[in-house]
């Protein structure tokens, strides 16, 4: 049995974000190939969000002791928690480090224990130097873009209309800012084939219910229903040929941005910002801006619309990259093979080592001769 540990006393959201989508997707396709998955969650009982995942297993915990008991490996999503496993466990780091000091220490600490995981190149490095261990020590495995992404027919594109859609959380380090900015771009402003939508994604949050209300008293833009399911996004991706990624870079940096690629997988051109690990989402329709510029990513939008839509061989290529099959395939490779010992069995070793008594006085092993 894999478990995943969902953050404690925190339902599993439908529709919110790349970490959600990675967790649930590796479940179902472990599942699918008669492994034993499931996500673990902690004291909410049924009320955690399973009902928004239809034939994906879950399982409430009471309490956090609980995890001891759980056989199988133990696999900590974003955070993990002081208890111990019966195998050694994982965690998997879907967000960058802190910024703040007072946030440092409890991450450190969280982090000491497990053998790690990170979803990118970008952000193995960011946490390797944050937690001052070896880069070779923190393994890869990368998100992923759901099959029904490359599966779904794309309907045939409206006359000479480009439909431009942002699909990441209404939360300020997704760059929402940016977006509101560029709209206000003259080479944007003035050109009425263009056509902006943006989900509710997020909406749920005080932040997002505020920013939900700006883009609904916008005239330029339309906000429609976040999807709560792959096959929903999916269709509503196939529906637009642009999809925006202008992450904010002052504060908060992508550690990866699963939407690139499954705008990609769904035959969009991407524009996103050159920053955090959103360069090794290229599939070979991203065009890359400077973060938090608002002309740069009017640009972008420009640049994409000169390229034209992405060609069906483009898109057919696009969807054998970051698939769900390679994405387990190295995550199980993963947790098969040997790993570095954390720096706290190696500190506990030490103390051990150093508490141990210490050995006997030499005894005097003259022999009598005759």
């Amino acid at each position: 049995m894999i478990s995943f540990i969902w953050s404690a006393g925190n339902p599993l959201p439908a529709g919110t974000g790349g970490s959600e989508n990675y967790t649930v997707g590796q479940v179902r396709e472990l599942t699918r190939r008669g492994i034993p998955a499931q996500v673990v969650t902690i004291g909410l009982g049924v009320q955690d969000g399973r009902d928004g995942f239809t034939g994906v297993p879950f399982r409430s915990l009471t309490s956090s002791e609980e995890i001891t008991g759980l056989d199988g490996t133990v696999v900590f999503v974003n955070e993990s928690l002081p208890v111990p496993t019966r195998n050694p466990a994982f965690l998997i780091l879907h967000n960058p480090p802190p910024i703040r000091d007072e946030h440092k220490t409890a991450v450190l600490e969280g982090t000491r224990s497990h053998a790690l995981i990170a979803t990118s190149r970008y952000a193995a490095e960011l946490w390797a130097d944050f937690l001052d261990v070896d880069l070779a020590t923190i393994n890869v495995v990368y998100p992923f873009a759901e099959t029904c992404f490359a599966a779904q027919p794309r309907p045939e594109r409206p006359a000479g209309k480009t439909r431009v859609l942002f699909a990441g959380r209404l939360s300020p380090e997704k760059g929402v800012y940016t977006l509101l900015e560029t709209l206000h771009i003259d080479i944007i402003e003035r050109d009425a084939d263009l056509t902006f939508t943006a989900t509710t994604a997020g909406s749920d949050k005080p932040q997002g219910k505020i920013i939900e209300r700006l883009l609904d008293g916008h005239p330029g833009i339309t906000v429609v229903d976040a999807c709560k399911a792959p096959g929903a996004m999916a269709a509503l991706m196939t529906e637009h040929d642009i999809v925006v990624m202008p992450s904010n870079s002052q504060y908060w940096h992508e550690t990866f941005g699963i939407v690139s690629i499954e705008a990609q997988h769904s035959g969009c051109r991407v524009i996103a910002s050159d920053d955090g690990g959103l360069p090794e989402t290229d599939c070979g329709g991203v065009v890359y801006v400077s973060p938090d510029d608002a002309e740069a990513l009017a640009t972008g939008i420009r640049l994409a619309i000169d390229h034209g839509p992405l060609s069906v061989l483009d898109r057919e290529l696009a969807g054998t990259m970051f698939t769900i099959g390679q994405s387990v395939d190295t995550l199980l490779a993963v947790l098969a093979r040997p790993q570095a010992i954390p720096p706290a069995i190696i500190i506990r070793q030490l103390e051990e080592l150093v508490m141990a008594p210490s050995a006997e006085d030499p005894q005097d092993r003259t022999i009598n001769r005759a």
